[in-house]
């Protein structure tokens, strides 16, 4: 079988997806910022059997500015 997908690591995947952005968000708003720009996200396996998952999200906290 060639192309298959692992739904438990798949599931895994985006949980760890959703928590890293929503720790980013956190951050950003100890900063006071508006919103996130330049987001870039990196996976990686970890372990002697890779069985662990490291995810890795940056970008840049900005405040908007009103012209009105």
């Amino acid at each position: 079988m060639f192309g298959g997908r692992a739904q438990g690591y798949e599931n895994e995947l985006l949980e760890a997806r959703s928590k890293a952005l929503e720790e980013m968000e956190f951050r950003a708003e100890g900063f006071g910022a508006d919103a996130i720009v330049g987001v870039k996200m990196d996976y990686e396996t970890l372990g002697s059997d890779n069985g662990m998952i490291m995810v890795t999200c940056s970008g840049t906290a900005v405040k908007l500015k009103s012209f009105t």
